[in-house]
């Protein structure tokens, strides 16, 4: 078996909760070196404040994951392709839907590989939920996604940057259901509600239609102090099909499927080796496109200032 020698560029909460431990699990993978700002951290690898900073010093690397927040990953990822590496993009995949558009082309050009990554759609539940409605008439779809972001994000600024907010939450949910639903989604109407202190919403109300007009009504909030809620429920002409606990539970009328317990980076890595063995790219831009609609048809709300 090849082993991928990676290296992480941005070494904070995502990094150190996910990616790191998945990377150690994982023998297709050798974690090797990371990248930061500060160009030290306390991970057990040699550490740089740049790509080209660790290329010079002769570091061994073939790929690089980039979970820093989504502003400069362009300049990033033209780094890591100029210097021979194939790239794992943590998402959002860029601060702008038109920078991320250039991408593909960037690593077409260099001969690597991008996986633009959407770590939602590797939960247990998506594939078969994905399955057991390509035959089905489906009438309605609604998503709760609430959650609380002093949990998920404490102190975290960057989180807060305009065109981050409850999308950073609610990209994961347009991520399940752009994979999983039959057809292609258009927003018809959004409703945002922005904190009076803060730049990015902390709440949204998405109305999306399939091409033939069947509903689908998204409800994202990071202002959730009760029982947070990651849901889709999914009515069709053969039952109803819930997938709860962020896609990783699944359920046809009130009857739970089995669908396996793989953690979503663990699974996200193992295709990042098979896109590897394969030489094959993974892009799909669809959630990070609704979020743009999202906002530009955003009917702005202003609501009280938001509190730590």
């Amino acid at each position: 078996m090849t082993v991928t020698r990676i290296a992480i560029a941005g070494i904070g909460k995502i990094a150190r909760d996910q990616h790191i431990p998945h990377i150690a699990a994982n023998p297709a993978f050798e974690f090797v070196a990371g990248i930061t700002r500060g160009g030290r951290v306390d991970v057990a690898v040699p550490c740089f404040r740049t790509i080209a900073e660790m290329l010079a010093a002769g570091t061994r690397v073939d790929a690089v994951a980039i979970c820093t927040p989504p502003i400069g990953r362009a300049a990033l990822i033209a780094d890591a392709f100029a210097g021979g590496l194939d790239v794992l993009l943590e998402k959002p995949p860029a601060a702008t839907l038109s920078e991320a558009e250039r991408f593909a082309a960037m690593a077409r050009d260099a001969g690597r590989l991008l996986y633009m990554t959407w770590h939602s759609r590797e939960a247990a539940a998506v594939e078969p939920a994905r399955a057991w409605l390509k035959d089905k008439t489906i009438t309605r779809v609604e998503v709760d996604w609430l959650e609380n972001v002093r949990q998920w994000h404490p102190g975290q600024d960057w989180v807060w940057e305009p065109g981050i907010g409850v999308f950073d939450p609610g990209i994961n949910a347009l991520s399940v259901i752009t994979r999983i639903l039959p057809w292609p989604l258009t927003l018809t109407a959004s409703k945002l509600d922005f904190p009076a202190n803060k730049p990015a919403p902390i709440a949204a109300r998405l109305a999306l239609a399939s091409p033939d007009g069947v509903p689908v009504a998204a409800h994202f909030n990071w202002d959730q102090l009760g029982t947070q809620t990651w849901e889709i429920r999914v009515d069709t002409d053969h039952g109803k099909l819930v997938l709860t606990h962020g896609a990783s539970r699944m359920a046809v009328d009130g009857q739970p499927v089995e669908v396996g317990d793989e953690a979503e980076y663990a699974a996200l890595y193992r295709h990042f080796a098979q896109l590897i063995e394969a030489r094959q790219s993974d892009v799909d831009l669809a959630p990070f496109r609704l979020v743009a609609d999202a906002y530009l048809l955003g009917q702005r709300h202003e609501v009280g200032p938001f509190a730590e």
